[in-house]
């Protein structure tokens, strides 16, 4: 992995004017940057969403499947939101001040079959710092399935990906809970963005931590459950399905849509500072939607979240028009949907543009 490094002498006028007037919003109004009474109740909502079906189902003696269905797809959303707000402002370490009632909250990464630290090393160390930069974000990784730029091989199986995307999207999460975190773990060591003196006691706590989600929320309902396990299983697998196809959408509407910068670098210098790097490769969508605000934990202000991911998402809709009108005041790009539908649909019109041969056909022309 080539560790890039940005031109950040440039634009430092813009870095500084955005974070003073970032910081006089909250000094003005005498909040803090961490979460509120609202992140709190939200947070109470959320959890009820995934772990209320789930006694239900271990201890209500249902043996009805729709009802059961039912249920397994309200907790497939709940994980899904669970991911969204609670899991990503406490691994980015939003949440709470105190760094003991943060890592209890971290402790959501559990119950959902993500573990935290190779989370925090994917999410938080490489995609943020090497946003859509290729061969170091591994949220855009081709997968051999996807083609997701121009600067990835083209497969002639790539001109129908934006059809069969959603079908794959359920896969990246069934990975999460069964066997990524071990591989991962191993390829960061390797990288060493897990120090080899502290290999053994971080990967048994990867270990510990994997097997308890497995027993409570794989184990225990197959046992508990008063249906065939068989049935029991293929339910688990659904409502992972529906976490899995609604991350992805929630968080490929953000860097793999038609106005956002691919990078790919032979050197490990790249042209522009990291704060033009964030807002060239990311878009916000459905901003002005709160219902989608509330489920989504600020996500759809990933240009926000980018820049300040300190910051608890329920202040992003105040830092947004700070970071929009200084982005424009310094002739920077703000790239944003009015809603989540136009966002999708620009991220499926990328990808079916991506599975055409035609811009390969350009370059060689060129």
């Amino acid at each position: 992995m080539i560790k890039y490094k940005f031109e950040n002498k440039l634009d430092r006028e813009f870095a500084s004017v955005l974070r003073n007037r970032v910081n006089e919003y909250f000094n003005d109004k005498g909040i803090q940057r961490d979460a509120n009474l609202r992140m709190v109740i939200k947070t109470i909502a959320i959890l009820s969403m995934y772990l209320v079906p789930y006694f239900l189902l271990i201890l209500g003696g249902l043996t009805n499947l729709g009802i059961l269905m039912l249920l397994w797809i309200i907790m497939g959303m709940g994980k899904a939101f669970i991911g969204t707000t609670i899991m990503h402002d406490s691994i980015h370490g939003s949440y709470f001040k105190k760094k003991w009632m943060n890592s209890l909250m971290e402790f959501s990464a559990t119950i959902v079959g993500v573990d935290k630290l190779i989370w925090h090393i994917q999410h938080n160390v490489l995609h943020h710092t090497y946003t859509n930069i290729e061969d170091t974000d591994e949220d855009i990784l081709p997968r051999i399935v996807f083609r997701y730029n121009t600067h990835q091989p083209h497969k002639w199986f790539h001109r129908f990906q934006h059809i069969y995307a959603p079908i794959f999207y359920c896969v990246p999460l069934l990975e999460w809970i069964t066997t990524k975190d071990f591989i991962k773990a191993f390829d960061y060591r390797r990288m060493g963005l897990i120090k080899k003196k502290d290999f053994a006691w971080e990967f048994s706590k990867i270990v510990a931590r994997k097997v308890l989600y497995w027993i409570v929320f794989l184990g225990v309902p197959m046992m508990l459950i008063q249906v065939p396990i068989w049935i029991t299983a293929l339910m688990i697998f659904g409502s992972h399905c529906i976490t899995g196809i609604m991350l992805a959408l929630i968080f490929q509407t953000a860097h793999v849509v038609e106005p956002v910068d691919f990078v790919k670098e032979e050197s490990e210098h790249i042209k522009h500072s990291w704060v033009a790097h964030q807002l060239l490769t990311t878009a916000n969508y459905g901003t002005n939607n709160k219902t989608l605000s509330w489920f989504l934990g600020g996500l759809n202000f990933q240009i926000e979240h980018h820049l300040f991911p300190d910051v608890c998402h329920v202040h992003y809709p105040y830092v947004a028009k700070v970071v929009k009108q200084t982005a424009l005041e310094f002739g920077l790009p703000y790239h944003e949907f009015d809603t989540f539908g136009g966002a999708l649909s620009s991220h499926f019109t990328h990808l079916k543009e991506m599975g055409s041969a035609k811009d390969l056909q350009m370059k060689l022309a060129s």
